[in-house]
């Protein structure tokens, strides 16, 4: 099965990453363009593993990121007490989208 992206969910993704254009070209080629990763390995000359990390890169930040409508996952350092309200908040979140 050919794992693909939707122009908004790919650029909604790529917004909370640091990666480089040609990581970025790559990746919008094959997810939301449908391209062979073959071709990219071919027209950029890189290895087969270097074209498929770039992919999967992106992939595995929007399953991370985008996954469920209306939830973003955070990381951030708060005090003691903001942080354990912060727990609470992210277990009754869990149970929601379980």
């Amino acid at each position: 099965m050919k794992k693909r992206l939707s122009e908004k969910q790919f650029q909604s993704v790529i917004k909370k990453l640091d990666v480089g254009q040609q990581t970025i070209k790559i990746a919008y080629g094959v997810l939301v363009d449908g391209q062979s990763q073959v071709s990219f390995v071919k027209s950029l000359e890189l290895t087969k593993g270097a074209v498929s990390q770039a992919v999967n890169r992106i992939l595995e930040a929007y399953l991370e990121y985008e996954r469920v409508p209306g939830y973003e996952k955070v990381s951030v350092i708060l005090p003691i007490q903001r942080a354990y309200i912060v727990k609470k908040w992210a277990k009754e979140a869990e149970k929601k989208i379980k």
